[in-house]
């Protein structure tokens, strides 16, 4: 006992450490979470060469699998970004909505185009449209731009192929296209209810005179020199990695052998599953709209420098998690929940929340969450690694506020003071997150009675 309550006072000072290093130091999150690595390893008694070897594995364990993924996923949101895809989707769902549902129509492009770009791309990405039908109907650019960014973060946290939900997915040992299912089944109600509903009850639907001083300031206009591609096709080249990798889950209780199983495994598995995705892209999204092969090369180039900085947080948090488990900390905190009451999905959508909150980043919220909660799955055999995976990015998405650079984006596009941002922007991604957790205790409520737990 006294041995455990030493490992998890360790555990809780590499926390501290980590928060006090990215928050108060300004190291790099890489470096932060690889000292913590050193301090878990000494705490627990490891010797430096296996703290080494371990940091080795746990690096080249993680993105052994996931470079690929994550640079191939790149690849896909630069095409959407320049073949003006997100565009496409957003016109199409306005004419046929009506700007007096502009709102929701943002909460649906921002899910949509959220798939395959990151939450800073795709929100400045289609702020124009924001500008354009706020200046048309006269409507706040709150009302418009909180639905928007409520989806994009969504998504950003709980569904792969995005690099951290990717990440945690391997990191759990979970099921990438259950975790897509369970995903969409969580974030759709909480994208709703975080996005357009919220917006319609504590925002201001017409703009004031401020905002019409800033939208006038704005000025211009969004796609007039240059053909869009089609929203059927857009929509397809955007879900195509997600269609093939829940086909992987959907096919995997046939029967061993038949052609239809191996056809789904095959197809299904992330890195095929992106790599076609990725070259249906190029055609669709490229070759079709008269692009030459040496433009989409040049695309690709631009695609892989903004995802250095990603692979690196997710490499440490593999190391971390690796850490956790060899010196033996992980096993000594599933000691002490086994027969405990403590429910490990509100542990894990906790432990995501508070790091968010406290380094404002949700992907290293993410991977520290994943790191902690992995080694305690071993506490409750009947949960799902899945379910886990979803809390945890359910916590990540909560508490956007001024420690994180999707907070400032966010506030000055859309023109509003610092107060308004927090009250509208940061309490959305709280309520987002609060939504996320019920539904998903929800979810595991109804498996469990499904499964006959």
């Amino acid at each position: 006992m006294q041995e455990s309550t030493w490992l998890l006072g360790v555990l809780f000072s590499s926390i501290v450490l980590i928060i006090v290093l990215i928050m108060k130091v300004r190291v790099h999150a890489f470096i932060a979470l690889m000292i913590a690595c050193f301090v878990v390893g000494a705490g627990a008694g490891m010797p430096i060469a296996k703290i080494v070897t371990t940091l080795e594995s746990g690096i080249g364990g993680t993105l052994g699998f996931l470079i690929a993924i994550i640079g191939l996923g790149g690849v896909l949101g630069k095409i959407l970004e320049e073949s003006g895809g997100a565009e496409r989707l957003a016109k199409t769902l306005l004419d046929n909505l009506g700007s007096r549902r502009a709102h929701w129509v943002m909460a649906i492009v921002g899910a949509l185009a959220g798939i395959p770009v990151f939450f800073e791309v795709g929100f400045v990405l289609l702020i124009p449209l924001v500008y354009v039908v706020a200046r048309e109907t006269k409507i706040n650019t709150l009302y418009l731009g909180i639905p928007l960014a409520i989806s994009l973060m969504t998504i950003h946290c709980i569904l792969p192929p995005h690099p951290a939900a990717m990440a945690i997915t391997v990191m759990m040992g979970a099921d990438v296209g259950a975790v897509i299912v369970y995903g969409l089944l969580v974030g759709i109600p909480t994208m709703i209810i975080a996005g357009p509903i919220w917006v319609s009850l504590f925002c201001a639907k017409d703009a004031g005179d401020k905002q019409q001083v800033f939208l006038k300031a704005q000025g211009g206009s969004v796609g007039a020199a240059r053909t869009l591609p089609g929203f059927a096709i857009t929509l397809l080249t955007i879900s195509l990695p997600l269609i093939l990798m829940v086909l992987k889950t959907a096919t995997a209780g046939l029967a061993e052998g038949a052609w239809a199983r191996v056809a789904g495994q095959f197809v299904g598995n992330p890195l095929i599953a992106l790599m076609l995705s990725v070259a249906f892209g190029y055609w669709s999204l490229g070759l079709r709209q008269n692009r030459s092969m040496t433009e989409l090369l040049e695309l690709t180039q631009r695609s892989f420098p903004p995802l250095a900085n990603i692979i690196f947080v997710i490499g440490a948090g593999g190391a971390f998690n690796a850490v956790l488990i060899e010196s033996g900390v992980g096993k000594a905190i599933s000691g002490l929940l086994v027969g405990s009451d403590i429910n490990l999905i509100i542990l894990a959508w906790f432990i995501a929340w508070v790091m968010h909150f406290s380094v404002g980043s949700a992907t290293v919220a993410m991977v520290s969450a994943a790191g902690i909660i992995h080694p305690m799955l071993a506490a409750d055999p009947t949960l799902k690694p899945e379910i886990l995976v979803i809390a945890i990015g359910a916590g990540s998405i909560g508490w956007a506020h001024v420690t994180d650079s999707a907070f400032w984006v966010v506030k000055e596009y859309l023109g509003v003071s610092l107060s308004e941002a927090l009250k509208k922007f940061t309490g959305g991604t709280v309520v987002a997150s609060i939504v996320a957790l019920v539904a998903t205790l929800a979810l595991n409520h109804i498996m469990s009675i499904s499964n006959g737990g």
